[in-house]
C-alpha cells in the first residue's frame, strides 16, 4: 500500500510521536510506502483563508468550498495545499496519528482537514459517505490521552469516545469515502510507566500488521436513501 501518516505532535520526544515512528518502520518493514506530513514541523497553516487560492473565481465575496471547487479546476489551490491533496490522492491508506485535545483534535490537525479535503475532489454534490472522493481508500485513527479506559463509555464520567470521535469518524472521515477502520487508542499515556507503554507499542504494531483483516466501521450507503435522501430503511 501507499500509506500517508499525518501526524500532529508538538514534542518529537512524545509517546504520539513514538506512535508515529513506529508505524513508519512497520509498514516500510511491510513493504508499504510510506509519506509523512508532520503539522508542526511543517508549521502547517491551519487557517482557511482567501489567501488559499492564488486567483478567486468570485474576488467580491468568499465561499470557501465554491472557491475550492473552482480552484481544483484552474490549477488555482495554494502550493502547501495542493501538495498535501496529492499525498492524500496518492495515498491508499490514510493515518491521523494525534493527542486528544478537549474531546477533539488538535487545531492544527482540524486545519489541515478543513483545507486539504476540497471540495470538488473529496465531496461534493452527492458524493459522500460510500460515493465520496475518496472511495476505495482506508483511514485508521491512532490517538493518545490522558484519561483511564473506564472513564470513557456508557454511563461513564465522559461517555463513550465515540461520541467524541464521531465528528472526525463519521463527518470526516467515511463522509469523503473513505474506509474507516476501528480507531487505535493509547490511554492515559502522561501517567504511566515504561512497561505500559511498550504494551501499547506492541498493541499498535500489531494493529498494523493485520491491517487486511481488520473490519471497517459501517456508515450510512446513499443506496438506503431517496433521491431527497429520506431514509428507505431504518438509519443507521
Amino acid at each position: 500500500m501507499n500509506v500517508l501518516i499525518v501526524h500532529a505532535h508538538p514534542e518529537p520526544q512524545s509517546f504520539t510521536t513514538a506512535l508515529r515512528d513506529l508505524a513508519v518502520e512497520t509498514l516500510q518493514g511491510l513493504g508499504h510506502q510510506v509519506q509523512q506530513s508532520d503539522l508542526y514541523a511543517m508549521n502547517w497553516n491551519p487557517v482557511a483563508s482567501a489567501a488559499d487560492f492564488t486567483e478567486r473565481a468570485n474576488p467580491e465575496y468568499l465561499v470557501y468550498a465554491l472557491e475550492q471547487r473552482e480552484g481544483v479546476k484552474s490549477d488555482r489551490l495554494a502550493a502547501d495545499i495542493r501538495g498535501e491533496l496529492d499525498k492524500l490522492l496518492w495515498a491508499d491508506l490514510l493515518i491521523l496519528n494525534f493527542p486528544l485535545y478537549w474531546f477533539s483534535v488538535p487545531a492544527i490537525l482540524k486545519g489541515w482537514i478543513d483545507r486539504v479535503l476540497v471540495s470538488g475532489i473529496c465531496y461534493g454534490g452527492k458524493r459522500f459517505y460510500d460515493q465520496g472522493g475518496l472511495a476505495g481508500k482506508k483511514a485508521l485513527v491512532s490517538l493518545t490521552l490522558g484519561g483511564r479506559e473506564h472513564m470513557f463509555g456508557e454511563g461513564a464520567i465522559h461517555g463513550p469516545l465515540e461520541d467524541m470521535l464521531r465528528p472526525l469518524l463519521r463527518g470526516t472521515l467515511a463522509y469523503v469515502g473513505l474506509e474507516v477502520l476501528p480507531p487505535f487508542v493509547a490511554w492515559h499515556v502522561p501517567y504511566i510507566g515504561d512497561a505500559a507503554r511498550g504494551d501499547f507499542l506492541r498493541a499498535y504494531q500489531a494493529r498494523l500488521q493485520g491491517l487486511e483483516q481488520d473490519a471497517a466501521l459501517e456508515f450510512p450507503r446513499l443506496e438506503q436513501f431517496d433521491e431527497r435522501l429520506y431514509p428507505r430503511t431504518r438509519p443507521l
